[in-house]
C-alpha cells in the first residue's frame, strides 16, 4: 500500500525539528527500540499531522505512538489530548498511547505491545 500523504501545518516543521533534538527520556528509550525498521516498519520522530505533532509515526501502518508524561494527567490536558487524537483519527490514523513511566519501567513490554498491534493490524494495511 503506498504511503498516504497526510495534511499538516508547514509552520510546525521547525518545532518538530526542535522536539527531535530535545526528546524526553522515555521517547529516547522507545526510539532506540523502533528506529531503523527494527519492528519491520519505518517510524519517524515528531511528525506534524494536521495542526499537531505526534511523537512517533509510521506512514505505512498509519500508526501514531504517543508517550504521555505526567503533564498529560491534568484534566484539561487529557481532554485536549483526546480531542487532538480524535481529530487525527478522522483522517485514518491509529493511536497507541503509553505513559512515560510505563516506558521507563518496562520498555520491552511497550515494544511487545507495539509488535502485537502490528501483527494484528498488518493484514488490514497490506
Amino acid at each position: 500500500m503506498p504511503n498516504k500523504i497526510l495534511p499538516y501545518n508547514p509552520k510546525l516543521k521547525k518545532l518538530a525539528r526542535k522536539l527531535r533534538r530535545n526528546m524526553t527520556y522515555g521517547e529516547v528509550l522507545l526510539w532506540q527500540e523502533i528506529r531503523g525498521k527494527k519492528l519491520g516498519y519505518q517510524f519517524h520522530r515528531q511528525v506534524p499531522i494536521k495542526n499537531y505533532i505526534v511523537d512517533f509515526f509510521c506512514h505505512e501502518l498509519q500508526l501514531a505512538i504517543e508517550i504521555d508524561g505526567c503533564y498529560h494527567n491534568h484534566p484539561e490536558v487529557s481532554i485536549s489530548d483526546l480531542n487532538r487524537q480524535q481529530e487525527i483519527e478522522k483522517i485514518g490514523v491509529n493511536f497507541l498511547r503509553f505513559n512515560e513511566s510505563e516506558i521507563r519501567k518496562d520498555i520491552s513490554g511497550a515494544v511487545e505491545d507495539i509488535h502485537n498491534w502490528i501483527k494484528l493490524n498488518q493484514n488490514q494495511n497490506s
